[in-house]
């Protein structure tokens, strides 16, 4: 009975430092959120639906059946009436929280794992302003709409640990899912997951995150290099780095390419994004794949 009280005070402890960063993950998705949605085109399209949109001239390939005549009685042109295509889009997020994904080079640079939340939150933010539902893959328990929708996202997004089962849970047909990981591991491991959300009717984006030291290896002389993660392995040491960087830097490269192959061949965009970089870039990227307008 101690022994289980004790493990429960130790997991609600370990939920209560997960969920002390969400408030500030979620000011800082918003702020970013803001400022790309005065510079991105929102959802709104002609297609099925019933809220007004515009009216546009006659064409005489529109059905008669199309044409506003009370709008049409008010002056010499034919109009035709266009509502507003209602998007019943269901976006889902997984981040991955792999060891290596809580880590960040230096000072001042979020973790892999920060930054991936905040992007999440920041997207999810953009598109339920445009009337999609979200959720956080395996986390969520249905998907949501509106502000009370985003505080549930982003707190799954803060607390989760983005366990790979996750890929693995139910999604409704033609949901879409944005998929954030560094994607280290085995490019194989990687082809098995992704080949396995393929078979399903769902469209991916991946978004693949680096520290900038994980693409430059900007280290010199002696080096102790350790596995996140791992506390029992020993360190790996390298006499002397700057020696290592060519090559190291070769086969992150190659690896990044498989990764970009398998998504390529999948028929999936995946977003490079360094962790220094500028996060707004990387939102309006998300936001352009998602919407299907850009194919990286």
């Amino acid at each position: 009975m101690a022994r289980a009280l004790k493990k429960h005070t130790e997991l609600r402890r370990r939920s209560e430092r997960l969920a002390a960063s969400y408030p500030e993950l979620l000011a800082e998705a918003e702020r970013v959120a803001a400022i790309v949605a005065q510079g991105v085109h929102g959802r709104r399209r002609a297609g099925q639906g019933e809220t007004f949109w515009q009216f546009r001239n006659y064409h005489s390939s529109d059905p008669a059946a199309s044409i506003d005549w009370r709008r049409s009685a008010r002056g010499d042109q034919v109009y035709v009436r266009q509502n507003e295509w209602e998007a019943a889009n269901t976006v889902f997020f997984w981040r991955d929280g792999n060891p290596g994904m809580n880590w960040a080079s230096k000072d001042g640079l979020p973790t892999k794992k920060d930054r991936g939340s905040v992007l999440c939150m920041a997207l999810a933010s953009l598109l339920l302003r445009g009337g999609e539902r979200c959720a956080v893959l395996g986390e969520s328990e249905r998907p949501r709409a509106g502000r009370l929708g985003l505080e549930r996202i982003a707190k799954r997004l803060a607390e989760s640990g983005g366990p790979f089962e996750n890929l693995s849970a139910k999604i409704p047909a033609h949901a879409q899912i944005l998929i954030v990981s560094d994607f280290l591991e085995d490019p194989e491991v990687w082809k098995t997951r992704l080949s396995r959300l393929a078979g399903r009717p769902v469209k991916a984006t991946l978004l693949r995150l680096m520290d900038p030291a994980e693409r430059l290896f900007p280290y010199k002389g002696r080096v102790e290099m350790k596995l996140p993660g791992a506390p029992k392995l020993q360190p790996f040491i390298i006499g002397r780095a700057e020696r290592a960087r060519v090559a190291y830097q070769r086969k992150f490269e190659a690896h990044g390419a498989a990764i970009e192959d398998i998504a390529r061949r999948l028929g999936w965009p995946i977003i490079n994004h360094q962790t220094d970089a500028s996060a707004n870039l990387a939102l309006t990227s998300l936001y352009m794949a998602i919407n299907g307008e850009a194919n990286q």
